[in-house]
């Protein structure tokens, strides 16, 4: 079963398992935003939309995910929101259709666990971000050297259906040069959900941006 197939059929339940748990780790992410007036944010995997609730108006939004079940829920969420900008289209996180440099903001929230390619996602996510702009993840990963035998069982089955539960942030890391950590917080599960702030580095520099 492919993630795409699997994601239609969690979509009429998803909110019910996933809204209330993560209510209040989506608006403390969404609350790192630096500056909002006129800013081009990207939801990376927007899912059926449990971001829109906390979006600011003052920025204008452009959402995409695979699973076209989970994009419409999305949409409808958007329409009690019309004080809103924002743009949905279906597309793969790890092969976005824009340009380089193009967003202020890439918000990825529970994204980079559940792609096959964590990597190109977060590769992409850096690809579309301009210089100086920010990288917000919200994701569960495991430490580096982390044995969580329970965690990596988990995996066996759960990655064909719905998340990975063995991704290790900083191996992603590790792979996009351009970009400098920020901030790296506990978010829920005793740290297993992290908050992680990321800025793109100067264009064609791996130096920390000033």
């Amino acid at each position: 079963m492919t993630l795409r197939y699997s994601y239609t059929l969690i979509a009429p339940v998803y909110d019910a398992i996933v809204d209330r748990a993560t209510r209040s780790v989506r608006q403390i992410s969404l609350g790192r935003i630096r500056a909002l007036e006129n800013q081009q944010i990207l939801l990376t995997g927007v899912g059926t939309g449990l971001d829109i609730p906390y979006l600011d108006a003052r920025a204008n939004y452009s959402a995409i995910d695979l699973n076209p079940a989970m994009l419409s829920r999305a949409k409808q969420r958007a329409r009690q929101r019309p004080d809103l900008t924002i743009k949905f289209q279906q597309a793969d996180a790890m092969k976005l259709p824009f340009e380089d440099n193009h967003f202020d903001v890439v918000v990825m929230h529970l994204i980079l666990a559940i792609v096959p390619d964590s990597v190109a996602a977060l590769k992409e996510a850096c690809r579309v971000v301009k210089p100086k702009g920010q990288i917000l993840v919200l994701d569960k990963f495991l430490k580096p050297g982390q044995w969580a035998l329970g965690r990596r069982f988990l995996n066996i089955g759960l990655r064909h259906i719905a998340t990975k539960t063995n991704v290790v942030f900083e191996e992603l890391l590790s792979k996009c040069g351009n970009v400098s950590v920020l901030s790296d917080q506990p978010a829920l599960a005793n740290g297993w959900f992290r908050y992680i702030e990321m800025v793109k580095n100067n264009a064609n520099s791996n130096k920390p941006v000033e």
